[in-house]
């Protein structure tokens, strides 16, 4: 019994250890400058992730030979003061093994896509170490049994996300979108992080067995009030709204698509963008609890389908047309979980996220025989009107044309009335603290000049 025990448990550690050790392994060879050829790169990340994928499935044999679908793993309880606790776990259950399943199989089908899109590419090594990073994230992100280790691989996915945005650093348009990238992420990861401390706050630790009740998914039940549930609710749709792209949060969207092809497949058309939702999911037991609160999300979700339908209308390259298509679809799914259709949401963000994976990887040579067709016949393809042009008055049509190309104004409105005013205030701090440190060393240091000089290029990036 005791081996058969610890045959579980080793498989179940190997569905996250798989990820983490090869990056840790691309890691080490590219601290040393040693990086390992695009063959040896390859093998190795399909190693991983198929050891990763036949791990998950190991899982969800053991769970249906025992009847149960629920299963824990304790790792380290790395805190515990008086009733506060915070501990690493592992959690397989209906909801994260089809989402990690997923993870690892579009991952293997991208990672595979990428080993030639990429062939001979300066930073070859540098995606993939990126790419390793993401998934890691993601295998502990889907299987986290309390809220800590879920921010953990919430903030790898983020990290990776914003580093793939500019991975073409050597032109300035990525590193200005991935810095807007990291800059609507800093606000889902500080609604999160206050989430989590109110919970800990509530329940005295942030395990999902204490805060979600011991039931499989998603029969679970929160162990909150009504007014409990909506103000954790609330800031878990935040965190959920900035890293799923939702309204008001959806301007950074298209800026990432200025980094590679299969980064932004797996990011922004199959997986990350889909994180918002999986949150809300894991939650699902809290927003129960708070009708205005589901309505709220209805709500949200809904706008943000319009929204991102009528954006991608008018959108002339066709990965931006496509990720707003995506984040259409995600709006839905929200409208869903609010709506309390938790299995319907899950099989959407399955079936849209294979969908999606096939388009974008398919994108590039389908404008390659659009075009060819095209110079084949002469003309361009015609392109269908809708019916509805003839009802709307040609000067609402033009200010709806010109509301969706502007993207709704978000960007400008992120930038100017959020993002904005914390970059004055820190670049306010740094000022005394280099007036301070000046008076301390008697006069003023080349040093400050520099970050100065750093201070006002960050500020003309946003």
């Amino acid at each position: 019994m005791m081996t058969s025990e610890f045959s579980v448990y080793l498989l179940g550690l190997s569905v996250v250890g798989a990820p983490i050790a090869l990056l840790c392994i691309l890691g080490f060879f590219s601290l040393i400058d040693r990086p390992l050829s695009e063959r040896a790169t390859d093998k190795l990340v399909f190693l991983a992730i198929f050891t990763g994928l036949l791990s998950s499935l190991g899982m969800v044999a053991v769970l249906l030979h025992h009847g149960v679908w629920r299963f824990t793993i304790e790792l380290e309880s790395l805190l515990e003061i008086d009733r506060y606790h915070f501990s690493v776990k592992l959690l397989f259950d209906s909801l994260s093994l089809p989402f990690v399943l997923l993870a690892f199989v579009l991952c293997a089908t991208i990672g595979r896509f990428a080993s030639r899109y990429l062939h001979r590419e300066p930073g070859y090594n540098r995606f993939f170490v990126l790419y390793a990073l993401f998934i890691a994230g993601m295998a502990v992100t889907a299987l986290a049994g309390t809220i800590e280790t879920l921010f953990a691989g919430w903030e790898l996915v983020g990290l990776s996300s914003a580093f793939l945005v500019a991975f073409f650093h050597e032109r300035p348009m990525p590193a200005r979108n991935g810095l807007r990238v990291w800059t609507v992420y800093r606000i889902s990861d500080a609604a999160f992080l206050i989430a989590a401390i109110v919970m800990h706050h509530m329940t005295g630790g942030g395990d999902f067995n204490t805060l979600l009740g011991k039931s499989p998914w998603p029969e679970g039940h929160a162990a909150l009030s009504e007014e409990q549930a909506l103000i954790v609710g609330l800031l878990l749709l935040v965190a959920a709204a900035g890293k799923s792209a939702l309204v008001p949060f959806s301007g950074w969207l298209p800026r990432a698509m200025e980094g590679p092809t299969p980064s932004s497949a797996v990011f922004y058309g199959a997986i990350s963008v889909h994180l918002g939702a999986f949150l809300l999911l894991r939650f699902s037991p809290i927003l129960e609890l708070s009708p205005v609160l589901c309505l709220v999300i209805v709500a949200l979700g809904l706008i943000t389908a319009g929204y991102a339908a009528l954006a991608g209308r008018v959108q002339t390259d066709i990965k931006t047309a496509l990720s707003f298509a995506s984040l259409t679809q995600v709006g839905l799914i929200v409208a869903e979980i609010g709506l309390g259709l938790r299995y319907v949401a899950l099989v959407h963000i399955i079936g849209h996220a294979c969908l999606r994976t096939l388009q974008f990887l398919r994108a590039p040579t389908l404008l390659h025989d659009y075009h060819t067709l095209e110079n084949a016949i002469g003309a361009h393809l015609p392109r269908a009107s809708g019916s509805w042009r003839g009802l709307v008055p040609e000067s609402v049509r033009l200010w709806w044309y010109r509301f969706a190309l502007e993207r709704g104004y978000l960007d400008a409105w992120l930038t100017d009335y959020l993002a904005r005013p914390f970059l004055r205030v820190f670049q306010g701090c740094d000022a005394l603290e280099r007036k301070w440190t000046d008076w301390l060393s008697g006069g003023r240091s080349r040093e400050s000049d520099r970050l100065k000089a750093s201070s006002g290029s960050l500020d003309e990036l946003l």
